[in-house]
């Protein structure tokens, strides 16, 4: 597929994120505006509740886009989505009869604030990139060989939803349990082995009932978009904690996710398939289509006042041994009932050299081997005032479709609030 070329100039720059092709969905304020949905459209961005009230958007009997989320857009199911972007995309192409009314509803995204694009209804955390999780076998059990159910079924835990933040939020280094390797007992205090893990999240439009399992087909159609996500980690906090229920407050603390929804629709060109299976999955695993999607993905760091932020990693969302389908489809797999607004995390994405590596964990090896940034400092995990980015695009022919940056800077820790005097 080629650009879709647009009335909105700035839309058909091969440099925005936010081409005609793209779309996507979030939600905005301004001084004037109160937080309301809008679509990104080059630098601009589509005020949804007023163009539904001036008639240009009609989805329903009902009012969609007077709540400040997308998740009433999201519970309608597939052909609402479908029919929303066709829509969009006549409103927003070059030509469109409609230009004249929708030009006064686009506002600035430079003056727009940002803020999470839906309702986390329950948010899951997966394990499913094979080369993390070989390098996380070396760096704490001295090998890459994966755990005995690895490449039968994706691992994920139970996060919460509260943790999920959009890009921006700054996060607090957290306080906890640490047991040092040569110590009798843990102390408490801040975390000093604080990461960041490269991730994409998929958002579940559709719910599932109590009680049914779903099929990998049924679980792709009931995704309505993909994040960018970054699972913040404690890893000496998780250390502790982890055996033998798996992590809790090492994780707890803040999970940010970039703040515009790319929809499943406009990542269909960029279908790709799941790596070559090691072994062979149990059939309701099986998938009639391919379920990964190709996608560059980049960290970056910069240290408070640093002169410029460094990259560190790139790598693509490609490299996952489990797509969300079917990460979805085990999920409800015994009858656990999803909802729309979940949030599925893929797991940490790295490649198979220490420049695709997705967490710092990996790329400092555990802090034994500290990389030196383009500015010339050196860390093997996070200190206060670091800011981390990732960014994700997948390329098109002249165009890309972006997610917008996952931005977070981290904070000092509280001061310990438990200390008696």
């Amino acid at each position: 597929m080629t650009l879709l070329p647009s009335w909105v100039t700035s839309a058909n720059s091969a440099d925005t994120d936010f081409p005609l092709n793209n779309l996507p969905y979030g939600v905005f304020s301004t001084d004037d505006l109160s937080p309301r949905c809008g679509v990104a459209i080059g630098d601009m961005i589509l005020d949804m509740a007023r163009a539904e009230e001036e008639g240009l958007i009609n989805l329903n009997d009902e009012a969609l886009f007077d709540v400040p989320f997308w998740n009433e857009v999201m519970e309608l199911g597939p052909d609402t989505w479908s029919s929303l972007r066709a829509r969009l995309t006549e409103i927003l192409a070059e030509g469109s009869p409609d230009q004249a009314a929708a030009a006064p509803l686009l506002v600035a995204r430079a003056d727009a604030e940002l803020h999470l694009p839906f309702l986390v209804s329950e948010y899951t955390d997966f394990y499913a990139g094979r080369q993390h999780a070989e390098n996380m076998g070396s760096i704490l059990r001295g090998g890459p060989e994966l755990p005995a159910n690895w490449l039968h079924i994706p691992i994920g835990y139970n996060g919460r939803a509260s943790s999920v933040v959009v890009s921006g939020t700054p996060i607090t280094r957290p306080l906890g349990q640490i047991k040092a390797p040569d110590a009798e007992v843990p102390s408490f205090g801040p975390s000093k082995r604080l990461d960041i893990e490269l991730e994409m999240g998929a958002v579940v439009g559709m719910g599932s009932e109590f009680g049914q399992p779903i099929t990998t087909e049924q679980a792709d159609e009931m995704i309505f978009g993909y994040v960018l996500l970054n699972d913040w980690s404690a890893r000496d906090i998780q250390g502790w904690e982890y055996q033998p229920l798996g992590p809790f407050q090492g994780k707890a603390f803040g999970t940010s996710i970039s703040p515009w929804i790319v929809t499943k629709e406009a990542l269909e060109p960029f279908r790709t398939e799941v790596p070559e299976r090691s072994k062979e999955l149990l059939p309701y695993l099986s998938e009639s289509k391919p379920g990964l999607y190709d996608i560059d993905l980049e960290v970056l760091m910069q240290p408070e006042g640093a002169a410029k932020a460094s990259s560190i990693a790139k790598t693509n969302y490609s490299r996952m041994y489990y797509s969300a389908a079917q990460q979805l489809t085990h999920h409800a797999v015994g009858g656990c009932g999803m909802n729309p607004g979940d949030l599925l995390g893929s797991g940490t994405i790295s490649g198979p050299t220490r420049a695709e590596y997705g967490s710092l964990m990996e790329l400092s090896w555990a802090g034994r081997e500290p990389f030196t940034l383009e500015t010339g400092e050196t860390r093997g995990f996070l200190e206060d005032g670091d800011t981390m980015t990732l960014r994700g695009a997948a390329h098109g022919d002249g165009y890309r479709i972006g997610f917008g940056d996952c931005t977070g800077q981290i904070q000092p820790a509280l001061d310990d609030p438990f200390t008696r005097q």
